[in-house]
């Protein structure tokens, strides 16, 4: 995918149903990353069977891809499991269905051993931001995230060989 020339792809497992990332899930978004040294992007097209009122997008759709553009700038960079603990969104245009539309995520800063602040913009094709978010989100280590059932074996296995979580 790769936004500039200092881009690679993060990879992604077929093992899971995430609504926002599975590339299994035929309902979902299928969302794909790359990142670069501080940011996590995606490029996505909002499919017809998640529209709003006429040709608009759903807002919880286009919460979803905020939400899950900062859920994976939070595990490539903070190397931890995270959840969204609380998130704030400013919708400032129009998201329109069949339009190529550019998130990108980042760490703000992590404000504790358990809790960081991230960031997530979503730009339409001629790169306006149409909404903006920020989040709290809950840091776990693989040991509580199984624990409380947030990850099973083959996840954190995954999560251990992709992004170095321990």
């Amino acid at each position: 995918m790769g936004f500039d020339k200092d881009c690679y792809d993060l990879p992604n497992s077929n093992d899971h149903y995430c609504f926002g990332c599975s590339p299994v899930n035929p309902s979902g978004l299928q969302m794909k990353f790359s990142a670069n040294n501080d940011t996590v992007f995606s490029s996505i097209t909002i499919p017809d069977h998640l529209c709003g009122w006429s040709n608009i997008a759903h807002g919880g759709v286009i919460t979803t891809i905020l939400d899950e553009i900062m859920s994976w700038a939070a595990l490539h960079f903070l190397k931890r499991i995270t959840m969204t603990k609380s998130m704030n969104i400013e919708f400032i245009k129009p998201v329109y269905i069949r339009n190529s539309l550019n998130a990108e995520g980042k760490v703000l800063k992590q404000t504790g051993k358990h809790d960081a602040v991230m960031k997530g913009i979503l730009y339409n094709e001629k790169g306006d931001a149409c909404a903006k978010s920020t989040a709290n989100f809950a840091i776990f280590s693989p040991k509580v995230a199984k624990r409380f059932g947030i990850a099973d074996d083959t996840s954190l296995k995954f999560f251990e060989d992709v992004f170095g979580i321990k």
